[in-house]
């Protein structure tokens, strides 16, 4: 005897949805988070023994359990008791704040996005829009470098692109944890920049309980041997010129740091430059601050507005429409040697007086960047066009001033990148992809500055203009 069961439809749809959301709980999810888990331990078995600088088990944590080991980390608990007393709240309401911070600084980090994903993006747009060149390098010191340090990469920010390029150019040999800012904060940047082990930054918060939280990760990270990526000058510079460095995260990284320990931070200075930025414009007009102000939408569609109007550049001028961008790796600086050269102790510093010697660190560091900037054929083109930009040059004339400029930096000690098929042809390049560009036009039998875009050849200018005055005292010397 058989017997059917009819049901109606307002209970069929509840009991459907309850059967498919069970589906998706306990088998989709599990098997997907399985599958992931599988890769990402098959690139960490596959890659970590080939990495010079291998990735620390701190890395590779899960972020739930990174970030609830932030929020109940002991510094940040003494400070959540004194929070709650002078608020008159419960400590529970000032935990509850502390874990929505934790979960906004801490990465997601997974190796498989990195390497499979992260890495083969990074090398098909850089190598799209630029020839890129790894510059100089101190191999000997660099080969010395231990994975049993830590280890900082002292970067100056010359455009966001400076992320996807050092990553590219280091991908053989460690991987880099950055902090990012504001302009990450959006969909779909945000869980792209945690897969690829960015934190981020509030850099203007006043918060004490979020900068003790930022504080901690940064001395969790760095005491783990996390490699990290620091712009010192925290923002892009808008007239291409290097800025004073800010010294929170440096700060972070070595006021508890034991001179005497078996451990060490090795700073490694980078000097980044291009002869173009894909963001030029906004820096001179200040339109991505906007991006601080608007949300998801507007971000999305700005970023898509950049993606494509940089393949119609592609499109347009074919191969390396950018030209060349170029890193160059100084020799690395002994955070152990650089205290004991000084005869100093910053645990044992007042605050005052630690920031002194922080800033000092950092004046030291930045030194080290600004010498190892690359010397492009932009920079030496704007340099010359902007000396004189009312009247025009003949070509033969613009090469041969820019020959010499190179010349004088590279007697006094500046990296001026040299291509394989010659100086001459490099600037003969950069000089038609300036005209290209309508930074430069053609005028009786010369070329000489856009009025209109003046400002942005004097940014290009800049980027190597603290190198004329190193080669101005060389000479008086």
């Amino acid at each position: 005897m058989s017997a059917s069961l009819t049901l109606s439809w307002w209970l069929y749809l509840p009991l459907a949805v309850l059967a498919a959301l069970g589906l998706w709980g306990f088998v989709v999810l599990p098997l997907g988070r399985a599958a992931l888990g599988a890769r990402r331990r098959k690139v960490v078995a596959a890659l970590n023994p080939k990495l010079q600088l291998a990735m620390p088990p701190f890395q590779l944590t899960r972020r739930e359990f990174l970030a609830d080991r932030l929020a109940n980390d002991p510094k940040v608990l003494e400070l959540a008791a004194a929070t709650a007393e002078a608020r008159g709240v419960p400590v529970e309401t000032v935990h509850a704040e502390i874990a929505t911070y934790a979960h906004e600084i801490v990465p997601a980090f997974n190796p498989y996005f990195y390497f499979r994903f992260g890495y083969m993006a990074a090398r098909t747009f850089m190598r799209a829009l630029y020839r890129v060149r790894l510059g100089y390098q101190d191999a000997d010191a660099l080969a010395k470098v231990s994975a049993e340090h830590s280890v900082v990469f002292f970067i100056n920010h010359r455009s966001n692109v400076d992320y996807v390029l050092v990553t590219y150019l280091a991908a053989g040999n460690t991987t880099l944890s950055f902090g990012v800012g504001e302009w990450a904060r959006h969909w779909p940047f945000e869980q792209l920049m945690r897969s690829a082990g960015a934190y981020f930054v509030r850099r203007d918060s006043k918060d004490p309980l979020y900068r003790r939280l930022l504080e901690r990760y940064v001395q969790l990270a760095t005491e783990a041997r996390v490699t990290q990526a620091v712009f010192p000058e925290g923002a892009l510079s808008r007239d291409g010129r290097l800025q004073p460095p800010k010294l929170g995260l440096l700060d972070y990284m070595t006021k508890s740091f034991d001179k005497d320990g078996a451990r060490d931070i090795v700073f490694m200075p980078i000097g980044v430059n291009y002869d173009r930025v894909p963001e030029e414009w906004d820096l001179i007009t200040d339109r991505d601050l906007a991006l601080k102000r608007k949300g998801d939408g507007f971000v999305l569609r700005m970023s898509l507005m950049f993606v494509f109007g940089t393949l119609w550049q592609k499109l347009r001028r074919g191969r390396h429409p950018f030209g060349y961008a170029v890193a160059n790796f100084a020799t690395p600086v002994s955070l152990k040697a650089w205290l004991a050269q000084h005869d100093v102790d910053l645990r044992a510093l007042p605050k005052g007086e630690r920031f002194r010697w922080v800033a000092r660190l950092a004046d030291d560091l930045m030194g080290s960047v600004a010498a190892a900037i690359p010397v492009l054929p932009s920079g030496l083109i704007a340099a010359v066009l902007t000396q004189s930009p009312e009247r025009a040059l003949p070509a033969a004339e613009i090469t041969k001033r820019a020959l010499a400029r190179a010349a004088r930096l590279k007697a006094a000690g500046a990296h001026v990148y040299s291509p394989r098929r010659g100086a001459e042809a490099a600037i003969d390049e950069g000089l038609r992809l300036m005209t290209a560009r309508g930074l430069v036009r053609r005028e009786g039998g010369g070329y000489r500055p856009v009025d209109a875009r003046l400002a942005l050849l004097q940014v290009y200018a800049n980027a190597i203009a603290h190198l004329d005055q190193v080669s101005e005292k060389a000479a008086a010397q």
